[in-house]
């Protein structure tokens, strides 16, 4: 199979991580977000930010992809995080999870060391070369605190084992930048982890769009990408407009550390999990908690119905 036959088109939604009350993984809560992409036609990232990889266990984790692979059965790809700062540890990873059916795994940079672009390709290289499945190069200078060039990108999607890039950095220019380059390429995926900018990266050639809040209404995102596909700027723009008043319930004023928490408890609110967090996260207050799942009852259930997301 070639690069150009693996590489998938549409929305990928970072999943997040149900958890118990006692902090073990809730399969079942798992099972039940899972079903709602399977029936919107949206591929799960598993491990990443808003799954709160950094986080997990070990045994969590392959709790995690197993039961993901699992559930969606070759109905759509599995994306898997190996983010860490150990190299061979994030090989190790790969190989398992590519065992459990994951379709590719997902890294960004280490996080400790500031690297040069130099050390920054050789990573990436060491890592591709030396896992069974296809890596996808994630950029997330807010929380890793380095951004990767976009040239340094462009070098390494000429590896044979690299399929694309998940970019969640902002900014117009790269964004403009990133669609010239890549849209046209049929051997490199370009995914916009910039939700606010979905229709945008849709309308010129994005391969993919990587919005959080596809937790909350993923069918709302397939619809919004698929307009955007067929040029329909208006009904892509329309669609924009209400995921981005969905996203601001949960990430105005708040920074990443608080947001994650509070789309858990929009999340908790429409049944389909448990607030709790992973420590060093929290859950919100039972205060807070309260006052998002009004703003749930007041307004996204009807949005939802609107968009044909249930």
């Amino acid at each position: 199979m070639t690069k150009e036959e693996k590489i998938f088109k549409g929305v990928i939604v970072p999943v997040i991580t149900p958890l118990n009350a006692d902090l073990s993984v809730d399969v079942g809560s798992l099972e039940k977000i899972l079903d709602r992409f399977i029936d919107a036609g949206v591929a799960p990232f598993v491990l990443g930010t808003t799954g709160e990889a950094v986080s997990l266990s070990a045994k969590q984790k392959e709790t995690i992809v197993k039961a993901t692979a699992e559930q969606v059965s070759g109905r759509l790809p599995v994306f898997a995080g190996v983010s860490g700062n150990c190299l061979v540890e994030s090989i190790e990873s790969a190989k398992i999870y590519a065992g459990f059916g994951a379709s590719a795994v997902v890294a960004h940079l280490p996080f400790y060391y500031p690297l040069s672009e130099s050390q920054m390709f050789r990573y990436f290289e060491s890592l591709a070369g030396a896992i069974p499945c296809p890596l996808v190069i994630y950029n997330m200078p807010i929380a890793v605190k380095q951004s990767i060039p976009v040239e340094t990108i462009d070098q390494l999607s000429r590896h044979p084992n690299i399929l694309g890039v998940k970019d969640s950095e902002r900014g117009e220019d790269r964004l403009d930048q990133s669609l010239a380059l890549w849209a046209r390429r049929r051997d490199f995926a370009y995914y916009l982890g910039w939700a606010a900018k979905s229709d945008y990266a849709a309308l010129r050639g994005a391969d993919g769009i990587v919005p959080s809040s596809g937790n909350l209404a993923p069918k709302l995102y397939r619809d919004l990408f698929d307009l955007g596909v067929s040029r329909n700027e208006k009904g892509a723009g329309r669609l924009q407009e209400l995921t981005n008043r969905i996203s601001e319930i949960y990430q105005k004023d708040r920074n990443l550390s608080q947001s994650l928490p509070a789309l858990k408890a929009m999340m908790a609110a429409l049944g389909l999990c448990k607030p709790h967090m992973m420590p060093p996260l929290y859950d919100l207050d039972a205060g807070e908690q309260a006052k998002i799942a009004e703003q749930v009852k007041r307004e996204i259930k009807e949005w939802l119905t609107l968009s044909g997301n249930k």
